[in-house]
């Protein structure tokens, strides 16, 4: 039951390319800074991802794109990642954006083994019609688009069929968890972490505060430990260690 691991490089020893990823965090909220640079120190390549967002430049899974490890990324915001923005454009990347709260349900869905569900968001747009782009040829032309999805109407309402996400690894960070994988988040990093847990087959948590079992009020815990397989406990500096995506101050 004891999920620790050494290292960060230890939890993902077992990594090769060509592996999918769920990652947690919104922008740079509850990203699992540690494991992703464990993963960049791993040299693995041609890599899924499926995140909110894909870091920004130089942080998170910024450095990953920027190194071009990453083949494929399923999200909903491209943000301020201008080389995130540039290997879309130039067809470098294949990008499947999906409205956000699809996407969460998805990895959800993934994790409770619901294989797809219907939802009335995209109805009407390209989303449900098909013909996004999801990769682009050299030439600015559309390389690969979206397929139609299917619409089933429930109670006069149109639907379409989202099919869940299941990914080889997932990778989150919480605020406390014990040495049995229970996590608990903070605030604003509960946002894509759980959901990300959850549909991993194999997931690593990066946790700031690492404590023994029964420690943890089970009303308090966001995610059980069922969800979890290895546990990095992180230093203090690496704790605290935390970008600002958009620093914003009054005048003086």
């Amino acid at each position: 039951m004891d999920k620790v691991m050494a290292t960060a490089a230890e939890a993902l020893a077992d990594v090769t390319d060509g592996r999918s990823f769920a990652v947690g965090g919104f922008g740079l909220s509850g990203v699992p800074e540690v494991l992703i640079a464990a993963l960049y120190e791993s040299g693995a390549g041609g890599l899924t991802v499926v995140s909110n967002n894909c870091g920004v430049d130089g942080r998170g899974l910024g450095i990953l794109l920027a190194a071009g490890r990453i083949n494929r990324v399923t999200g909903s915001y491209i943000g301020e990642n201008k080389e995130f923005a540039r290997q879309y454009l130039a067809g470098e990347l294949e990008v499947e954006l999906t409205p956000q709260g699809t996407l969460a349900e998805r990895l959800r869905a993934g994790g409770a083994g619901i294989p797809a569900f219907y939802t009335p968001a995209g109805v009407g747009t390209q989303v449900a019609e098909g013909g996004l782009p999801w990769r682009y040829a050299a030439d600015g032309s559309v390389a690969v688009a979206s397929p139609p999805k299917e619409v089933r109407t429930f109670g006069d309402v149109d639907h379409i069929l989202e099919h869940a996400i299941t990914t080889d690894y997932a990778l989150v960070r919480a605020a406390r968890g014990d040495r049995h994988g229970n996590l608990v988040f903070r605030r604003a990093a509960r946002n894509f972490n759980p959901l990300a847990a959850m549909a991993g087959r194999i997931t690593v948590a990066e946790v700031e505060e690492l404590v023994e079992p029964g420690v943890l009020d089970p009303d308090e815990i966001h995610l059980p430990g069922v969800f979890v397989q290895r546990v990095v406990a992180l230093t203090p500096e690496q704790a605290a260690d935390k970008g600002i995506e958009k620093r914003t101050v009054r005048e003086r």
